[in-house]
Formats: C-alpha cells, structure tokens, sequence
C-alpha cells in the first residue's frame, strides 16, 4: 500500500510547525523581564534571562528550519544539548521544591512573584525539557538525511 501525502512535504510541514512554536516561545520571552520574578536570574540580570531564553527558544526555532532542508552540524547538537540540561539542573531544585515542598504543587498561578519562585523555576525546566525533546527530533531527522 502507498503512503498518502510526500514524506518530505510532511517532514517540512512538521518543521515549521515547530518552527513556528519555538519562535513564540522566543517572542513570550520578551515580557519576562521582571526583577521580581526570578529568585536567582543569570548573572544577577533578569534582562539578560530573558535574553538567554529568547536566544536559546529561537536558535532552536531556526534548527527546525535549517533540519527541513539540510543536516545539522553535531556542534549544534552538542550545544544545543548541553545547553538544555544545564537549565535542567540549574532549575530542578526550583521544581523538586514545588513538588515535594509542604507548600501545594503550583505551576498555573495567576501572577508570578517572588513569594513563590518555585513557579517560574518548574515552568524553565518544562521548557528546558520540551527544548531537549525539540532538539534530540533534529537530532533524529538529522540522521536520516543522506548525505550529497
């Protein structure tokens, strides 16, 4: 039996969806800028936070791009990865807290604030985790690309 559709037209429409995702994800950051949110941002600069997160979101937007018509080279999975687990760490703590803390499990709350860091800390390892399952996607459609 044929397969309905072009692969590779699927291939693409997959990619700039995620594409598409990741630049939101980049565009949201730009908002998040407030002092007040973070209990320990980069390099003590909640601007530059939020720099770092808009960078990193949209490189992996542009690899979706990039993996739609050419490979990847393995330093950006390299970078890429490594990138994505740091955040992992650095924000565990924030989210074994919200999880095993006295204090209820609580990443929808209708503002953020510094009362409660735990919110803002869970939901950067949630990103950072999609981020690493966006990444090691590229990674697998990356290797299925034969070389010219």
């Amino acid at each position: 039996m044929k397969p309905i559709g072009n692969t590779k037209n699927k291939s693409l429409a997959i990619n700039i969806l995620f594409a598409a995702l990741f630049a939101l994800f980049a565009w949201l950051q730009r908002n998040d800028v407030d002092p007040g949110i973070y209990s320990q941002p980069s390099f003590n600069n909640s601007t530059v936070d939020s720099a770092l997160w808009l960078i990193f979101y949209l490189i992996i937007a542009i690899g979706f791009v990039v993996v739609s018509f050419r490979k990847l080279p393995a330093w950006y999975f390299v970078v890429a990865i490594t990138a994505c687990f740091f955040e992992m760490i650095t924000t565990a703590p924030g989210l074994w807290s919200n999880i095993f803390s006295e204090e209820s499990f609580n990443i929808a709350q209708t503002s953020m604030s510094a009362k409660d860091p735990r919110v803002e800390l869970t939901r950067e390892f949630f990103g950072a985790a999609l981020a690493l399952s966006g990444v090691f996607f590229q990674l697998w459609q990356s290797s299925r690309i034969k070389k010219v």
